[in-house]
């Protein structure tokens, strides 16, 4: 495409961005159903055709050669592909083997693969204005409600068409930073992270079993950790006929696009302030709200502030067989991460009651730990510790620890579970003789 082109999609996608977002925002202020992402690419062909037939008009009343049937298709094409697609960014996005993506600006870009391996990528926008405003438009149409992305609400994070999570920021930077993390396992079992090495053939069985036993489960790990391929795993243990509410952030474990496993699911999205600075929903009162929708788990993508609080009630008033995943280093110190929320939140909780909270609603807590390494030399995910919470005394929360790091950091049994607990794994179709090698499944 020639320069002149190129400058014509530029033009015409903004303005056809313009028309889309005012379209939508109407829509919200004028409490008509959001259009769907189908119905916004067909209306947005609409508006792209209209602009193109005025641009034809335009030419022949000024005396010059209109474009041709091909270029007229060509620069259709493309509009629709910068307006619905992330521009360049796309092509990173449809190569399977990028995990995740960097961008300081529009030219210094850096992809990291699964392999673990890092190297620069091509520019994915010919200026850093070109790239602000297709992160405006990607803001304006995905998601359940638009999200704003300028001076006055420089941080945008939100789930992509594909499942990546994206998060960008502006004016606080000398250029645009964009991070966009991949998640390369959308559908995943424990099978399956078997296969990966993640997890053994016992951690397999016993965590398949503790879902179905309806046990509440704490993962933690460091950032991109694969804390939520593993609870999507966990959670297609999950019978069809259960009800989940799901609470995030942002849209990420996306169990209702899989209605073959799960039929009823409800997935509630944070919100944040509108232009007048109102409208925001957070996490606890989607917690709140999540109660009331007869569910029988409750799934927090990610808790990291006061949602804490409601979590902790819901898991120990009821909604057996809740899920949360908690940015933690250890095992044991997702403890002091929970105690950390609870006394930010409005309920001032102090730490022995926090403990308590937390003795009485959660059963287990999993860590992932990472390393580089393995056959190809890349980034191993693995599952490290696993702990049994068995309840608490004043400062502390007593926990036995039944997988821990083994020689080669992989969790290997280390405890017997509780009496009570080996019943009900029992009772789940659990077989504790796989529990008897002392250094697992690995090999």
């Amino acid at each position: 495409m020639n320069p002149e082109h190129k400058a014509l999609v530029r033009e015409f996608r903004r303005q056809v961005a313009d028309e889309l977002t005012d379209r939508l925002r109407a829509d919200e202020v004028g409490e008509r159903p959001r259009m769907s992402p189908a119905d916004q690419r067909q209306f947005g062909r609409q508006l792209i055709n209209r602009r193109l037939e005025r641009y034809a008009k335009e030419q022949l009343e000024e005396g010059r050669e209109p474009l041709s049937f091909d270029d007229e298709n060509a620069l259709a094409q493309a509009i629709h592909d910068a307006l619905f697609g992330l521009g360049a960014l796309q092509r990173l996005l449809d190569d399977e083997s990028i995990e995740n993506i960097d961008a300081n600006g529009c030219a210094d870009v850096w992809v990291t693969r699964a392999d673990g391996s890092k190297a620069r990528a091509p520019a994915i926008a010919d200026s850093d204005e070109e790239l602000v405003d297709t992160l405006r438009m990607t803001a304006a149409r995905v998601g359940l409600t638009e999200r704003r992305f300028d001076n006055g609400s420089p941080a945008l994070n939100l789930q992509l068409p594909d499942g990546s999570r994206l998060f960008a920021v502006i004016a606080v930077t000398a250029k645009p930073s964009v991070a966009i993390r991949r998640h390369r396992f959308p559908k995943v079992f424990l099978d399956d992270l078997v296969g990966l090495g993640s997890i053994d053939v016992a951690l397999r069985e016993f965590l398949a079993a503790a879902v179905r036993a309806r046990k509440n489960f704490i993962i933690c790990g460091g950032v991109d950790a694969g804390k939520t391929t593993l609870l999507r795993a966990m959670l297609n243990e999950v019978g069809p006929e259960e009800r989940i509410v799901t609470i995030e952030d942002n849209l990420e474990l996306g169990l209702d696009r899989y209605a073959d496993l799960h039929p009823d699911v409800v997935a509630l999205e944070a919100r944040e302030e509108n232009v007048e600075g109102e409208g925001a929903i957070d996490l606890a009162t989607l917690v709140r709200w999540g109660l009331r929708m007869n569910p029988d788990r409750v799934i927090v993508g990610e808790v990291r502030g006061h949602e804490v609080i409601p979590m902790l009630n819901a898991m120990s008033q009821g909604n057996d067989g809740s899920m949360c995943t908690i940015h933690a280093n250890s095992s044991l110190s997702a403890f002091s991460k929970l105690a950390m929320y609870a006394v930010q939140a409005p309920e001032r909780l102090n730490l022995e009651a926090t403990n308590l909270m937390v003795a009485n609603a959660i059963n287990f807590v999993v860590h992932i730990g990472t390393a580089v390494g393995g056959g190809e030399g890349g980034l191993r995910r693995y599952v490290s510790s696993v702990r049994e919470i068995v309840g608490a005394e004043g400062p502390l929360v007593m926990s036995n620890e039944i997988f821990m790091p083994g020689y080669d950091k992989r969790a290997v049994p280390a405890a017997p579970l509780r009496d009570s607990t080996q019943a009900d794994l029992a009772a789940a179709g659990f077989d504790s003789s796989v529990l008897l090698r002392p250094d697992g499944w690995w090999v």
